[in-house]
């Protein structure tokens, strides 16, 4: 009788998107302590296309993914008008 091995599915790379997304969010809307969590933002990003891409949770794949992308759009999009608006 042989034993099977159960080979269990880590979704390590869809938590981390999902954690440091929703870190970087919630602190990234904070003046000044905003622009600290750009690796946080960064990292999302690349862990969440990871997670998609090996096929790990797609919520949370893709969750970290948009708040990652979001809070990058968000802080770099609010400069950028600003200055439009200054000119």
């Amino acid at each position: 009788m042989e034993l099977q091995k159960e080979v269990a599915q880590s979704n390590g790379m869809a938590v981390s998107s999902l954690v440091l997304g929703i870190v970087g969010i919630a602190l990234g809307l904070v003046p000044f302590l905003g622009w600290f969590m750009l690796p946080a933002w960064i990292l999302a990003i690349i862990f969440g296309a990871v997670g998609v891409k090996k096929g790990q949770s797609k919520g949370m794949s893709y969750t970290g993914l948009i708040l990652g992308i979001g809070a990058f759009v968000y802080k770099f999009g609010f400069w950028f008008l600003l200055i439009i608006g200054a000119s």
